[in-house]
């Protein structure tokens, strides 16, 4: 059984992601379309490949479990697990899963990314708040 797309099949849009779930598990295109979206939407934020470190690994798949919940049932009655859905997104667009670390190791620290500002101490707050 084909784990990705056929050659020469772009899956860049929710809705092909869709008719891939459909041919996996059938149903039809609206049964899945929301999942689908939902991996996808990080493109309001940056519309190229980086949306992906967002929700395209591990935990994004289990976010939308979450969300979705455990399982999905199609037009058809057929329950299917929601994590099947992600995966297969994750795949398609990847190749594999990838944990959050994976995307992480990849991002290249910047100065700012570990600066902090000086915090007041809980107990400077405690004491300034009794003395009001």
């Amino acid at each position: 059984m084909r784990k990705t797309p056929p050659k020469g099949f772009s899956v860049a849009h929710p809705y092909h992601h869709a008719l891939s779930s459909v041919r996996k598990w059938g149903g039809q295109v609206d049964d899945y379309i929301r999942i689908h979206e939902w991996f996808d939407e990080s493109k309001k934020i940056t519309a190229d490949f980086r949306h992906r470190a967002l929700r395209h690994h591990a935990e994004g798949i289990f976010m939308a479990q979450a969300f979705f919940g455990s399982t999905i049932v199609l037009s058809t009655g057929r329950i299917i697990p929601t994590r099947w859905v992600g995966e297969q997104h994750v795949r398609e667009d990847l190749g594999f899963i990838p944990s959050f670390g994976d995307w992480a190791k990849a991002i290249r620290p910047k100065r700012w990314m570990g600066r902090a500002t000086k915090l007041i101490p809980d107990e400077a707050l405690v004491v300034r708040d009794s003395q009001a």
